[in-house]
């Protein structure tokens, strides 16, 4: 027993450690640290404007995107398991925050952060890094599209200059507020919003090492306040951006309010994991490098505790500002560290000249990033596939924009998960062999029925797939196909990767009606996987251990040695 738990323990050590103190091992080359340095600071730098768009669009202050940035970002680049990923505030957060928001006010926004901290905490530790993975992408692409739909719809107000003092969470109710409010249209907000827009869009054919986001705002908040166009700005709407880390304050729980918040939390927690999983991966393939899942669910875990310390907001990987970090340099966690740092300090000196930004020119950086977010080509590729993906995709989109994430979420994935039984159901099969079948075999197959004949007075069925839940009533449909009740049954299972419990009880409800038919069952192609399963599930005790053999061979020589017994007996 102790040495089962020293072996779990270096287990979670190893599953948990940060790609940091793999890198600090190796070394760091005084060239390299010039690298991550400046690509820090880079980095650093376009964080500032994307994390104050990202909060105003959550429906809070600036300054609690700026927080987060700097307390998640330097948590996630710290202790988390990739070499490369950039953490901070991101735009798939943005109608989860904005409904919580809504709903329970900044304060329940902060316990549902720290919740799901804890809770992305406990999904690393307990390695499920790698299941995450399995979510199908065909949910991920619809709740994204719904994302990207969302945000550009939340930006509408900013976009056109609308004075609405509050805008509905309800994607319908936003639209009908916008259309009411039409005639408060301001063109000089317009005017700047698809300036940045433009400039955003065609910056790229520039340079890609600094993102066109940032040029369209230094520019066009110059603009507007050289020229004093009247628009709303950060300053106007919110007042001045604080210039010091807020004092860390723990948020109270209660049952009560874990038992309201919960839902809300399991969503920033899961949409949380596979963002900064996503964000791994596309690492990964940049740099040629292999990330820690574990230990990057962790460091969210730790991270998105610490932001809702100081009333901030939920973060994650952002791919954006991790490819900003890639291609300007940044290879190990030195330069995320960097880019927190050089926000902090943009935050405590710099951050007052932030309140200019007009929040029209927000507006159309985070229509950019709707655009990207949407996946339009892909969503499109995968309405023209198989009927269950483009079921999971439209059903979690229309979820996503009509009702909520955490609604499409849960949905989406009970609804793969069925679809995926189905699919299971419908491959697996429960047959009798024959000896028309038989002639049909592949000769090549060693394992063909042509080189082990039926025996007189023996049936042979074969279960192909998965024996589960699902298929159970196949047990059932294979009992009323044995009309005639031979003296000995061989129920081949080689193809059978993995027997749940339902499928062991209807396995034992199969052998034990035959045996009060006085049929003998023999079973045949048992892995050792399967016999510990059979073991375990009782099923041994119904057939007899000597009536279980791993290959065909052994199962005919025992039903040829049974009937011969029976008819010596009779």
């Amino acid at each position: 027993m102790r040495d089962r738990l020293r072996y779990f323990i270096q287990i979670q050590q190893e599953s948990i450690r940060p790609k940091l103190f793999t890198v600090l091992k190796e070394g760091i080359t005084k060239e390299q640290w010039r690298k991550e340095i400046i690509s820090g600071a880079i980095v650093g730098v376009v964080a500032l404007p994307l994390a104050i768009a990202f909060a105003i669009a959550s429906g809070v202050t600036p300054d609690k995107g700026l927080v987060t940035a700097v307390i998640a970002g330097f948590i996630i680049s710290a202790l988390g398991g990739s070499r490369v990923v950039i953490g901070g505030p991101t735009g798939a957060f943005i109608p989860i925050v904005y409904g919580i928001v809504q709903l329970y006010g900044v304060d329940g926004l902060v316990i549902s952060t720290f919740m799901a901290g804890i809770l992305l905490v406990i999904m690393g530790l307990a390695r499920l890094g790698s299941i995450i993975k399995f979510i199908p992408h065909s949910l991920v692409v619809g709740f994204t599209t719904g994302i990207a739909v969302i945000i550009f719809s939340t930006q509408m107000r900013d976009f056109f200059g609308l004075r609405i003092q509050s805008v509905p969470a309800a994607f319908h109710e936003k639209w009908i507020v916008y259309v009411q409010n039409a005639g408060l249209w301001n063109p000089w907000a317009t005017a700047l919003a698809l300036g940045t827009v433009v400039l955003v869009f065609i910056f790229p054919r520039v340079t890609t090492k600094i993102p066109g986001a940032l040029i369209a705002i230094l520019l066009f908040t110059a603009i507007a306040k050289y020229f004093q166009l009247p628009v709303e700005t950060i300053e106007s709407r919110f007042g001045d951006i604080p210039s010091s880390l807020p004092s860390p304050i723990v948020p109270h729980l209660d049952w009560a309010t874990i038992q309201n918040l919960i839902r809300p939390a399991l969503a920033i927690a899961l949409l949380g994991a596979i963002e900064s999983l996503l964000c791994c991966v596309v690492a990964d393939s940049m740099i040629g490098a292999s990330h820690r899942s574990n230990t990057e669910l962790v460091a969210q875990g730790v991270a998105n505790i610490a932001s809702s310390f100081f009333g901030g907001i939920p973060a994650t990987g952002a791919i954006a500002r991790t490819a900003t970090n890639i291609k300007n340099g940044g290879r190990t966690p030195i330069a995320g560290i960097t880019h927190a740092l050089v926000l902090l300090m943009i935050m405590l000196f710099f951050g007052r000249w932030a309140k200019w930004i007009p929040l029209s020119v927000l507006a159309g950086v985070m229509i950019y990033v709707a655009y990207n977010m949407s996946e339009w080509r892909t969503f499109k590729a995968l309405a023209r596939g198989q009927r269950s993906d483009v079921a999971i995709l439209l059903t979690t989109f229309f979820l996503t924009v009509v009702f909520d994430l955490t609604v499409a979420i849960e949905v989406g994935v009970i609804l793969s998960a069925f679809l995926f039984m189905r699919r299971m159901a419908e491959i697996s099969d429960i047959r009798q062999v024959t000896e028309q079948m038989v002639d049909h075999e592949d000769g090549d197959d060693p394992d063909s029925m042509q080189y082990y004949p039926i025996p007189r007075e023996v049936q042979v069925f074969e279960i192909n797939g998965p024996l589960f839940f699902g298929v159970a009533h196949k047990f059932k449909e294979a009992m009323r196909r044995v009309a005639k009740a031979p003296k000995v049954m061989i129920l081949r299972m080689r193809l059978v990767p993995t027997i749940d419990e339902t499928g062991l009880h209807h396995l034992r409800e199969f052998i034990q009606n035959l045996h009060d038919r006085k049929v003998k069952v023999i079973l045949s192609g048992v892995s050792p996987q399967l016999m510990e399963e059979l073991q375990d599930g009782h099923v041994l005790e119904i057939a007899g251990e000597k009536n279980v053999f791993s290959h065909i061979s052994g199962a005919v020589a025992r039903a040829k040695e049974l009937v011969a017994g029976l008819e010596t007996s009779a």
